[in-house]
């Protein structure tokens, strides 16, 4: 059996009995583009650990890191070389537990990127498994003949363009990559490939982690048989773009197997020994059916998200749509696994265009981005929260010839791939690259950004970033907003609105997604209700019956 990473003595690996994840808030950072401490362009540890104290301010719960792991960023730290150490650009080992200590002093747990899927074709395993067919890794990888004229063995797609088989000649066979052909996919089947996966996981979990986010949780078995997908019933509109023909396909085969449940209940026990949590990313056909399953009876994932509120469409019909959706498909799923799941919602991430864009369709006042906070934060769920969405933060533009993204580059003009959503963090708005880094970033800092910045909004009290700290401040002490059952009520766009009950407490919650007023009708059940205050959010008030909002305003009440 192999074995990878060398556990640190002194370390602890106590259980602990702690449920901060389910409701609680989660704030992702992008460490290339959080904080630059060492002046070469790009963010780093120290850098993540001097801006703890801010992270916070927010009144967060946990901070996700994206991929920290050696890499030759061929996709940005998502193409991992080596599972158990950080990368030179980001900083060490040791600092790497300096972060931690300091997050545990200020009451943030740490979450990681963990990619078990793929990793880059660096890594020392694929080196050695790609020289010949009879090595000890030759199995480790999804290599498979060509058909018998030459092409490859079926016809799955990778989400980054073109077939998911990439040709080598050593072994004469294609290997399989769902992403990148420099990220090959690890053959989950072999239990080597298993045993391996755990043992990075519990070398993190020895340094102190408080749980994972697991990358594409639901890519690590392909089926044995490498039968072709058929077409898409109906195309997949929000894993990928309309222009990707990734979305073409019903990926009945290449992803989402049977097989993955029992090696999720593998990692649940392994995160039980230490009490640590997990949220996994399930992008898929049917992603919230898959997540009910992921997340059901309590010996698998924590909670998991999808790409569902990802999309162009931010509606209120969407939004509740995707919710209603979710919980028919959380309690479905849990009377026959003993034990309903949990999501985890989030309108913004590295992946997609910033929300305030993506939704706001030209609209881009901070009381959008106000209204949007309150709407998903009292959704039912844990909330994932991406750097600069408490700065009101657009999409930044970034021209082709200072693209990063190979996705991007793949598919321009028509996508424009991911660097507009991970540029640096405004800082201080007089500051030179708004002080993000003291040399020219990796990528550029919009201007547009430097009038949001956190310096800027620091000390002004109708400012984004301290509507975000008083509102987390609020929400943190309503039980009803973190496990409360949801109920929505019929309204009209662009109105959202539920109820949230736990025990005997009821509240309503409505939101104007809308820049004009807008008014609805109280139903008679909810006649009673009396409005909250303490949340911030202004532009909503009850009229005798009806519930009368401002553009962007919002109303929580107590019936």
């Amino acid at each position: 059996m192999s074995r990878t990473c060398t556990l640190v003595n002194g370390m602890t690996s106590k259980k602990k009995t702690q449920d901060w994840w389910r409701g609680g808030v989660i704030y992702q950072i992008y460490p290339r583009s959080f904080a630059d401490s060492n002046g070469d362009g790009v963010g780093d540890l120290a850098g993540i650990t001097e801006k703890l104290p801010y992270v916070a301010s927010l009144g967060v719960d946990a901070i996700w890191i994206s991929p920290i792991f050696k890499s030759p960023m061929k996709d940005f730290g998502y193409d991992v070389s080596d599972y158990c150490d950080v990368d030179p650009l980001f900083g060490d080992l040791a600092g790497f537990d300096r972060l931690v200590s300091t997050a545990h002093q200020l009451g943030l747990k740490v979450m990681i990127d963990q990619v078990l899927s793929h990793c880059s074709d660096q890594h020392a395993w694929f080196k050695e498994s790609r020289q010949s067919r009879d090595n000890a890794k030759a199995d480790w990888f999804v290599w498979a003949d060509p058909q018998a004229d030459g092409t490859p063995p079926n016809n799955w797609l990778s989400v980054f363009g073109g077939s998911a088989w990439q040709w080598e000649s050593r072994r004469r066979q294609y290997f399989l990559h769902n992403f990148l052909s420099s990220q090959p996919d690890l053959n989950f089947h072999h239990p080597e490939v298993q045993a391996a996966m755990l043992d990075s996981i519990r070398f993190w979990l020895e340094r102190g982690v408080d749980g994972f986010r697991f990358d594409a949780c639901n890519f690590h078995f392909h089926d044995r048989k490498l039968r072709n997908n058929p077409p898409a019933e109906v195309r997949d509109s929000k894993t990928v773009s309309a222009d990707n023909p990734y979305g073409l396909q019903a990926h009945k085969h290449d992803k989402s197997q049977p097989e993955n449940l029992a090696f999720l209940q593998r990692v649940r026990t392994l995160l039980d020994e230490y009490g640590a949590a997990s949220v996994g990313e399930v992008g898929d056909d049917h992603s919230l059916k898959l997540m009910a399953r992921y997340t059901s009876g309590s010996d698998k994932l924590h909670m998991a998200y999808s790409f569902n509120l990802l999309t162009p469409d931010g509606s209120a019909g969407h939004i509740r749509q995707q919710v209603e959706e979710l919980e028919a498909q959380l309690v479905k799923t849990g009377k026959k696994e003993g034990g309903a799941g949990w999501g985890c919602w989030s309108i913004g991430n590295h992946d997609v265009a910033r929300v305030l864009t993506r939704w706001g369709k030209g609209e881009t006042s901070p009381s959008l981005a106000k209204v949007l906070l309150a709407m998903s934060a009292s959704l039912k769920g844990s909330l994932c929260i991406y750097q600069g969405e408490e700065l009101a933060l657009t999409e930044a533009d970034i021209p082709f010839e200072l693209l990063q993204d190979p996705y991007g580059i793949t598919f321009w003009p028509e996508f424009k791939g991911r660097d507009g959503c991970r540029t640096p963090m405004p800082w201080e708005a007089k500051r030179k690259h708004g002080g993000f880094s003291s040399a020219k970033p990796w990528l550029p800092v919009p201007k547009d950004h430097l009038s949001r910045a956190v310096d800027v909004q620091d000390g002004d009290t109708g400012s984004t970033l301290n509507f975000y700290r008083g509102f987390l401040a609020w929400r943190k002490q309503q039980a009803v907003l973190k496990a409360g059952d949801i109920a929505f009520i019929k309204t009209d766009e662009p109105i959202l609105a539920f109820t949230r009950t736990l025990g005997k407490q009821t509240w309503l919650c409505a939101f104007n997604l809308g820049s004009t007023p807008v008014a609805f009708k109280l139903p008679k059940s909810l006649r009673t209700a009396k409005p909250l205050a303490g949340h911030g959010l202004a532009g909503g008030c009850i009229n005798g019956d009806r519930v009368e909002l401002a553009g962007f305003g919002g109303l929580y009440a107590t019936i």
